[in-house]
């Protein structure tokens, strides 16, 4: 059943004024986290596979197309400045290459064979993960890269926004968060792409936790990639530490991450 496809529950949008239609878009758009919160015991058994692969040295790589693409690039670009991991940690691949997120390559979804290819550039391997984004759940190019990653001993996931897809069918963890019909028919950039974010937003946001990357709530191995973020590390010492922003600077600016300023004042304490 492909209702991510299905017609649309608001007629004559063309006929609609600006604020029918951003008033009838936010209704829509309120019903996306109840889906969302229906798919956890799927999203926490892929969460609780992953960890253990990446604590050895395993990788998330998402793979999709168009918007589903996007949004994998979107993720796996925030995890190096948001938790200080290095870059290829998480990686976003996204069919017809990084020229496909600026701009549409015909037909790149339809290959059934890029995907893997894209996949051994990276030397992929047994301890990584492979999460296939596809809001229809028929992409191509994602559904034979789950599938020869699967072949390989490799473990996989999906979000998919359509129940018992031909994706989901390749995944060891299918997560389907199901939308219903999008505002504008066919649209599936507004609420199976809402959907398939908060979801990638939760594995790698509980993933970074798990791995030690948060100290109670706060990003203590955020990069200090500008003064934004200095400024909230130099608060982040003051409020941990009881010292001032002066101190709380100076320290900031000596041993370049909030974490080693903390390992540096739990050393000198030992």
């Amino acid at each position: 059943m492909n209702i991510t496809e299905s017609e649309s529950n608001h007629q004559d949008l063309d006929k609609m004024s600006v604020n029918e239609l951003l008033t009838n878009i936010n209704q829509e758009d309120q019903t996306v986290a109840q889906s969302v919160s229906k798919v956890i015991p799927q999203i926490e058994g892929l969460v609780k596979e992953i960890i253990p692969r990446m604590q050895i040295g395993g990788r998330i790589f998402y793979i999709g197309a168009g918007t589903s693409g996007r949004l994998g690039v979107v993720d796996a670009s925030e995890c190096p400045p948001t938790y200080g991991v290095e870059q290829g940690m998480v990686v976003g691949i996204i069919a017809g290459g990084d020229s496909a997120i600026r701009n549409s390559v015909e037909f790149a979804e339809d290959s059934t064979e890029q995907a893997w290819e894209d996949l051994q550039e990276y030397l992929i391997n047994h301890k990584d993960i492979v999460i296939g984004i596809a809001a229809s759940g028929t992409t191509p190019y994602v559904i034979n890269g789950l599938k020869k990653a699967k072949e390989h001993g490799i473990l996989t996931g999906c979000i998919t926004c359509n129940p018992d897809s031909p994706l989901a069918w390749e995944a060891e963890f299918p997560i389907e968060p199901i939308v219903g019909p999008e505002f504008v028919t066919g649209s599936t950039r507004m609420k199976a792409g809402t959907a398939q974010k908060l979801v990638l937003n939760m594995i790698s946001t509980s993933v970074m936790i798990q791995l030690g990357r948060v100290k109670g709530n706060r990003m203590v191995d955020m990069q200090l990639s500008n003064n934004k973020l200095v400024d909230r590390g130099a608060k982040m010492i003051m409020e941990m530490l009881q010292v001032n922003y002066k101190i709380a600077s100076g320290l900031l600016k000596e041993h370049g991450s909030v974490r080693k300023v903390i390992d540096f004042i739990k050393d000198s304490n030992a």
